[in-house]
């Protein structure tokens, strides 16, 4: 609660300086992480449920109608009661750090008037907040988010001062352990950069608002909409899935929440249609990890992505509309193409019961965008957003929130926070390493001279390195690493600056789904009992758009809405035409099976069209209308030789 108040009031009353709200943000983060109040604390108790009661494989816990039961935000999934010297030395441990905790940031909201006076200059009980401070927060990291990030974190620590023993290109002066300390944590470049400021000015309060909508009753509003959208499509539950995690993605911005609470409704729905459950789950994941790409709210990198750069975030989320679109639509396609190919028949109208009744719930989404269309900060239209959710939600008795509902959304929109501010304040000293040392210059210069000054190479390096530290990093932690130190070599290559950072920002989305460390697919496939290994796969191979799509709004700018509008309007329809090739090249079906040759010419036509200019779009057009009218040839055939059967 205090810290749902000191934020609210930052966000929309009297904000604070950047050297007293980081702190203090970092502070109530990380003591709700260290007493066990976490997002993947949560997600991991779910599975270990999951798996108690699914047997070998693991699945969700099922529930009174044998439906996987949704993932309970306020589960007690804390330190259990042990008598063991381990555990106890453990519980010393974790009271030392909550200690340390109090201590650092206290210190510096108390001194730091003081010591931006003294920079440079740093007496012995800054240096020991300082040191302090590193270690909680790379404990905090590898308590909430794993060990990906801490290792990047301690090996950018260990290059700052063994400079002067690297070769090549590495190497640098060196810096003394005294040195690293004051820049990381005396200045805004470190731990208080701008990794950390976002989460504490811009995340907190959009995933308090996502958590109160969804006490209200909003995630079912949003699943019910979606349902009335695609009731008619064929394989609709499937339809209704990608619809459903788009809208919650993006207000919510976590690919793995999403997967697991959107899923434990959708799932369930898609294998009763006839979906396998690997497929299942791969759908889940695909659309989930989509909605942290879906304007208006969008990830926590986004912020970052807008911070960073000084492009408004308004214009961030503008520009990130048709690519977010072209995501889905392929999404979309992929599934039409696979019911098609099971023969799934068409759904029917979903009642409209469910959406009237807790319509007005919609009105906050509308706050935000209309606040952010009339210029406003992002921190203040998410005031107003949560402002407007507790209004609107006393209008009916279904949606009005008591007490406890009440303090159980704050407590799980808290949890959700942790590890995003974990990553954050980890990803700042990774940062602050690479500004101390220059080493982002220095690896822009290698990936210019890697790709021989060619932007198309630069482009595949920089996404090869995003999806390798997608692996084993949060989003928003592999985002500021690479834009620290790839985003300035792609800009110098006559990439825009806005494209550059999204390039890197939508790789470290699709990481998501991409094997070995595919999250959101393991998330799903646990809930469907599927094989991770198999849905992480299946959900890589439908995201295949995503892979594509931040080249080309790279190469071709009118995809950002940038340019003649005539140019925008080809642009998009050659890009809707291609994604929809590429998904029946996926699938392997358009209106009638395709073989192996087949699908790999209608996926040339498909990349030929989804990249820019006339001579590569005509050749694809001709391709992609060659086997879809052979396509709808044969399937008319088809049918009127079933037809003509007595």
């Amino acid at each position: 609660m205090a810290a749902a108040g000191v934020q609210l009031w930052a966000a929309g009353v009297s904000p604070f300086t950047a050297l007293v709200q980081r702190p203090a943000h970092l502070l109530f983060m990380a003591l709700l992480g260290f007493l066990g109040v976490s997002v993947t604390r949560r997600v991991r108790a779910s599975e270990r449920a999951a798996a108690a009661s699914a047997g070998p494989v693991a699945g969700a816990a099922a529930g009174p109608t044998g439906a996987p039961a949704p993932v309970d935000a306020l589960e007690d999934v804390g330190p259990r009661p042990a008598t063991t010297w381990p555990a106890r030395l453990g519980r010393v441990w974790t009271g030392l750090l909550i200690a340390g905790t109090i201590f650092t940031c206290v210190y510096l909201v108390l001194q730091h008037e003081a010591l931006v006076r003294r920079t440079g200059a740093a007496t012995t009980p800054d240096l020991i907040a300082g040191a302090i401070a590193i270690i909680v927060v790379l404990e905090l990291a590898r308590r909430v988010t794993g060990w990906g990030i801490v290792v990047v974190a301690i090996l950018a620590l260990a290059y700052a001062w063994s400079g002067p023993y690297l070769p090549g290109v590495l190497a640098h002066r060196g810096y003394a352990p005294r040195r690293i300390i004051e820049h990381l944590y005396l200045g805004s470049e470190g731990v208080w950069g701008i990794p950390l400021g976002v989460s504490a000015d811009f995340v907190y309060a959009f995933v308090l608002f996502g958590a109160l909508l969804e006490a209200a009753g909003g995630g079912s509003l949003l699943i019910a909409l979606a349902a009335r959208v695609s009731g008619r499509m064929r394989g609709a539950p499937a339809m209704t899935a990608t619809a459903a995690s788009a809208l919650m993605g993006s207000i919510s911005g976590s690919a793995v929440a999403n997967a697991v609470t959107t899923g434990a409704f959708t799932i369930p729905l898609m294998k009763r249609a006839g979906f396998k459950p690997h497929f299942a789950a791969a759908i889940e994941a695909a659309a989930s990890t989509g909605g942290q790409m879906m304007p208006p709210v969008m990830g926590a990198g986004a912020f970052i992505l807008a911070t960073w750069t000084g492009i408004p975030y308004a214009q961030v989320a503008v520009a990130a509309i048709v690519p977010a679109l072209l995501y889905y639509f392929a999404l979309l396609a992929a599934i039409h193409f696979r019911a098609v190919k099971m023969k799934l028949p068409r759904g029917s109208p979903a009642d409209a019961g469910p959406v009237l009744d807790r319509i007005h719930l919609i009105v906050p989404l509308f706050v935000i965008v209309g606040m952010l269309a009339a210029g406003r900060s992002p921190m203040r239209a998410a005031f107003w957003a949560v402002i407007s959710v507790l209004a609107l939600a006393t209008l009916r008795r279904n949606t009005r929130l008591g007490p406890r509902a009440l303090f159980n959304a704050i407590v799980a929109g808290a949890a959700s926070t942790v590890p995003v501010a974990a990553a954050c304040a980890t990803a700042g000293i990774v940062v602050g390493v690479a500004s101390l040392t220059g080493i982002g210059l220095r690896m822009s210069e290698l990936i210019v001279t890697v790709s021989g000054g060619n932007l198309f190479g630069a482009l595949l390096l920089t996404a090869f390195g995003s999806l390798v530290l997608g692996t084993g990093l949060p989003t928003t932690a592999a985002y500021v690493v690479l834009a620290a130190l790839g985003a300035p070599a792609l800009v110098s290559l006559g990439a825009p600056l806005l494209a550059a950072h999204l390039f890197i920002f939508y790789f470290g989305c699709i990481s998501n789904v991409t094997p070995p460390v595919a999250l959101a697919a393991y998330a799903a496939a646990g809930i469907a009992n599927a094989s991770p290994s198999r849905a992480g796969w299946t959900a890589m191979a439908l995201a295949t758009t995503g892979f594509i799509v931040p080249f080309m709004f790279v190469l071709g700018p009118p995809l950002l809405l940038i340019g003649h509008p005539l140019h925008i309007a080809f642009a998009i329809v050659t890009s809707m035409v291609g994604v929809t090739g590429l998904a029946a090249a996926v699938i392997g079906h358009a209106r009638r099976p395709l073989a192996a040759w087949q699908r790999a010419m209608v996926a040339l036509g498909a990349c030929l069209l989804i990249f820019p200019g006339w001579l590569t779009d005509g050749i694809g057009f001709a391709i992609l209308a060659t086997f879809m009218l052979r396509a709808e040839r044969h399937a008319a055939l088809e049918s009127a030789q079933e037809a003509a059967v007595p």
